[in-house]
């Protein structure tokens, strides 16, 4: 496969050959799944460089102490144990968590962390008080080819691209929530199992958040008959990423979802509805021309009615409130006391004809 040369200035590089034996013992991440796949195949000709990495840049590193993240995804989804000394590939990336870490990606090959199972380095700036310690990782150096350090967009099967508008796209529904673990994925998975019940053919996609399996292989699971998330673009985290990328992951991931079978597109948005991304998609145009309506995740009633009031102040088309709210029949009649939109019970969303109440009329 050819490389994406990602021209850089390296002042201070040293270079290292590195064993292709080496490279095929390492333990591999999710996040470098692609990557992963070719070096199955070549795992010559690389190695290993000392300078300062960029979001994305792959890391052979080695595991310094065990923390809050004990085992690595792998390519596959597997949770591989992780062990003092082990070598492993992943990739460098901002993190917005505010369950875990805020994190971002370090000036250079200094020891950091794996601030993700899905296999993500980076510096830990901000934790959760409840949080221990994140696993501690001595990066050994970046991997390079053909004169340029290996980026994951190197080995990306889709790209993202300038596209703001969706002519013939069918219709979208997207799914937000209050924050992370809000029950976003969930209701997703469940959405996509009453409308595939209900005959439709449905795409799902996750727009931003951090690199994991979990999520794409829950809403294949389901019955998306097509399923991408950010990784497949490239990206390990959206988390930072200049603004135009992060509108364009979205309309890019709209476009690859559509066929000519495709009747329904649903795609989440990671975290919540303050985090800085997700709020200024919702005020851009770009979005509301691009999604029909929106599902809105809630933990407790609480969230529910302030995410609802902001979600109208942007002028979304809301169609429904569900997710981990709805686990409690009290929070979600305290919530149905104070919105006017339908709250759902996220396995409700399962029954065909619950389902499909939620796309817009006569589309």
């Amino acid at each position: 496969m050819s490389l994406v040369i990602h021209p850089r200035d390296f002042p201070s590089m040293a270079e290292e050959h590195v064993d292709p034996e080496r490279l095929r013992r390492a333990k591999k991440a999710y996040t470098t799944r692609f990557l992963a796949d070719a070096l199955s195949e070549d795992a010559g000709g690389y190695e290993l460089w000392d300078a300062a990495p960029s979001a994305g840049d792959v890391v052979l590193a080695r595991v310094a102490a065990i923390g809050h993240h004990k085992r690595l995804e792998s390519p596959d989804s597997r949770r591989q144990a992780m062990f003092v000394g082990d070598e492993i590939l992943v990739a460098y990336g901002n993190r917005y968590a505010p369950d875990q870490f805020r994190a971002v990606v370090p000036a250079d090959l200094a020891p950091c962390s794996l601030v993700a199972g899905g296999g993500l380095a980076a510096m830990v700036v901000e934790q959760h008080s409840d949080i221990v310690q994140a696993t501690s990782i001595e990066p050994i150096g970046l991997l390079a080819r053909n004169g340029a350090v290996v980026n994951l967009q190197d080995f990306a099967p889709h790209r993202v691209s300038s596209v703001t508008t969706l002519p013939g796209r069918p219709q979208v529904i997207a799914v937000l929530g209050t924050s992370m673990n809000s029950g976003k994925s969930t209701t997703l998975g469940c959405m996509v199992n009453g409308l595939g019940r209900a005959g439709l053919t449905v795409s799902a996609g996750k727009a931003t958040g951090t690199g994991a399996g979990n999520d794409p292989r829950l809403f294949t699971d389901a019955g998306a008959r097509r399923v991408l998330d950010f990784t497949d673009f490239g990206f390990p985290t959206t988390y930072l990423l200049d603004y135009p990328t992060v509108r364009g992951l979205l309309t890019s991931m709209i476009d690859a979802l559509t066929t000519a079978e495709t009747d329904v597109v649903v795609v989440e948005i990671a975290d919540g509805v303050y985090q800085g991304e997700t709020a200024r998609l919702l005020r851009d145009p770009v979005f509301h021309n691009a999604v029909d309506r929106v599902v809105f995740a809630a933990a407790d009633a609480l969230g529910a009615a302030a995410g609802v009031e902001v979600l109208r102040q942007g002028g979304v088309h809301l169609a429904a409130v569900s997710g981990l709210l709805t686990a409690s029949p009290l929070a979600a009649r305290e919530a149905s006391g104070v919105i006017d939109a339908p709250v759902i019970d996220t396995y409700e969303l399962c029954n065909p004809s619950t389902a499909v109440k939620l796309l817009p009329a006569g589309k």
